[in-house]
């Protein structure tokens, strides 16, 4: 018991079965009793209940990493026959840990837990018990009722699913689709109304099909959760448990993720059945042939090392913090002569597919993405990571790691780090568990090109030679009034612009450069159209104003940039030159 102190509250304020309080404290609460049939007053009952509710918990407590055979088959897994013939036609011949480890159970019709990290093989791992249970299932396909679904958190990770089972669907006689959002409701519609026998859904967009009656969840035999992790980080979990309670309490459910934290732990309690848990290759588990470098640059040289870095042949994927970022970067790289593409959020998905296609087919061989590229965004040979901005939590910081090294290559990944980031880096790599080399470093030093091997090249940006056809399109001359786009003239004349949308008989007057001004037929009165934008008055004489294209402050027009990958003259880079959907460096549109 503790001794009492002298002090100036009462004493009975203090508890004689705790610590004294020091003086000033304030009294301490006196403890409630527990009710009849609270937790520990009815060990019957609560006894059961909390046991019931451990070997819940149990089932997503990371276990050890199973032991897997190297010379283990499909065919030994319990692979059905015409998919192992299948996966063989798409060389496909072995197995990967996670895949050994969970297909048994999958297969089994056992709820699943799986948890490996990121380029481990996950994704084979749920679409073969999908594929298999399809293939042996008596029901048929019907309209807007899909059979199989998949949730992922993005739409990249969704499209790179799809990219993965449709060699086996094509041979297995399956119909599978893509629900996200960004695209238009209509094809997909269209889609569900003829009959699907997988969907790759995110969740938002999913929803709403429901909500409309264009999709009808209660066909489903078997639905699987990727990077549920993700999802809940994203704030997907209310939409996934709507979904999920739309689906029968008899399907199978398969979870897997880079990691089982407690925004898992959610689903797994109300939707899974008796899962097994199986982890193999932990989100922390070192990758053998990955390695990690810190380089401590100074805030000025940061762009240069980027550039030396990104100009070293092979694929380079960088990562940085915001979508403002990325869209800077590659414009500053693209402008030093390094053919590169952004990925972001603010982008179309239009832009996104031809980025990404850009960089897959090696057009373009850097990417500057956000954590939107951290998951599922699978690009072979990817040799070079680089954190240009590094990252806040240690999980973003593994998944964006493993873009590269993946499926057994090497790749390396490299932590661009200023004085203030000091200490924010030491703490990110202690709590990924990585032993990064620091090498405070200067442009130039040797370590680069060690980092990054091979000779730099450089696509130097090109000046377009200005001609006459251009001015026309920029309306650098006459013409009044407000541009709405270019028009080629097909005659001169001297045109004063008087009245909004004026014809003459040949159509509308456009403003052509040299002061003269030139429309389709006869003198074209009404409103210039210069692609610039704001054409000026000009009388035939020859002076003129200044466009939008030439800026408010009069100076010239601005020069024009294209950037085109060696032995691809014809092309820009990668539709490379794209920047949010448009081509960088090109003139701003008129209103």
């Amino acid at each position: 018991m503790a001794a009492r102190r002298p002090s100036t509250t009462t004493p009975n304020s203090v508890s004689t079965a705790g610590p004294a309080r020091a003086q000033g404290e304030a009294p301490a609460r006196p403890r409630r009793r527990r009710r009849t049939g609270a937790p520990g007053n009815n060990p019957g009952t609560d006894g059961a209940r909390l046991l019931a509710d451990s070997k819940q918990a149990e089932s997503s407590v990371e276990v050890a990493p199973a032991v897997i055979d190297d010379n283990i088959t499909f065919d030994q897994l319990g692979v059905p026959a015409g998919l192992v013939k299948a996966l063989a036609t798409a060389g496909i011949l072995k197995p990967f840990p996670i895949q050994a480890a969970t297909l048994p159970d999958s297969l089994a019709g056992k709820d699943v837990l799986g948890r490996g990290r990121t380029g481990s093989g996950k994704t084979y791992a749920f679409v073969l018990p999908v594929l298999a249970r399809l293939t042996t299932s008596t029901s048929k396909r019907r309209p807007n009722q899909p059979r199989a679904l998949i949730l992922a958190p993005t739409r990249e990770l969704a499209t790179q699913i799809q990219a993965s089972i449709t060699p086996l669907t094509d041979a297995l006689d399956l119909r599978t689709m893509t629900v996200f959002g960004g695209v238009g409701h209509g094809p997909q519609i269209t889609a569900l109304r003829r009959g699907v026998d997988i969907v790759i859904a995110c969740p938002g967009r999913l929803e709403d099909h429901v909500k409309a009656g264009h999709a009808r969840l209660d066909a489903v035999e078997i639905t699987v959760l990727d990077e549920a992790d993700h999802m809940a980080d994203l704030g997907f979990l209310p939409a996934v448990r709507r979904i999920l309670e739309a689906t029968p309490s008899t399907t199978q459910r398969l979870l897997f993720s880079a990691t089982l934290d407690a925004g898992v732990d959610v689903l797994v309690k109300r939707f899974m059945k008796s899962p097994v848990t199986h982890s193999v290759d932990s989100a922390q588990s070192p990758v053998a042939k990955m390695t990690h470098h810190v380089l401590h640059v100074q805030a000025d040289s940061r762009l240069p090392v980027l550039v030396d870095l990104t100009a070293a042949p092979g694929r380079t994927l960088v990562f940085t913090r915001t979508k403002y970022g990325a869209k800077s970067l590659t414009k500053k790289l693209i402008a030093q002569g390094v053919p590169a593409v952004e990925l972001h959020g603010n982008l179309s998905q239009g832009a996104r597919t031809r980025n990404l296609e850009a960089f897959s087919d090696g057009s373009a061989k850097t990417l500057v993405a956000t954590d939107i590229a951290a998951r599922g965004i699978h690009v072979d040979d990817v040799t070079l990571v680089i954190h240009a901005d590094p990252p806040i939590e240690h999980k973003a910081y593994l998944h964006r790691s493993g873009r590269t090294a993946r499926a057994g290559a090497e790749g390396t990944v490299v932590t661009l780090m200023t004085d203030d980031q000091v200490r924010d880096v030491r703490d990110l790599t202690r709590k990924a568990g990585i032993a990064a080399t620091v090498t405070k470093l200067r442009v130039g030093d040797p370590l680069l090109a060690k980092l990054a091997p091979g000779e730099r090249t450089f696509v130097e940006p090109t000046l377009k030679p200005v001609t006459e056809e251009d001015s026309v399109r920029r309306g650098a001359g006459s013409g009044g009034g407000r541009g709405r786009g270019a028009r080629r003239g097909a005659g001169a004349g001297s045109a004063q612009g008087s009245g909004r949308g004026a014809r003459s008989a040949g159509g509308r007057g456009s403003a052509a450069g040299g002061g003269s001004g030139s429309g389709r037929g006869a003198s074209g009165g009404g409103r210039g159209a210069g692609s610039g934008g704001q054409g000026g008055r000009a009388s035939g004489g020859g002076q003129t104003t200044k466009t939008r294209s030439q800026g408010r402050g009069g100076s010239a027009a601005p020069k024009t940039y294209s950037t085109t990958t060696p032995g691809a003259s014809t092309r820009p880079a990668g539709a490379a030159a794209f920047s949010a959907g448009t081509r960088a460096g090109g003139t701003r549109r008129g209103r």
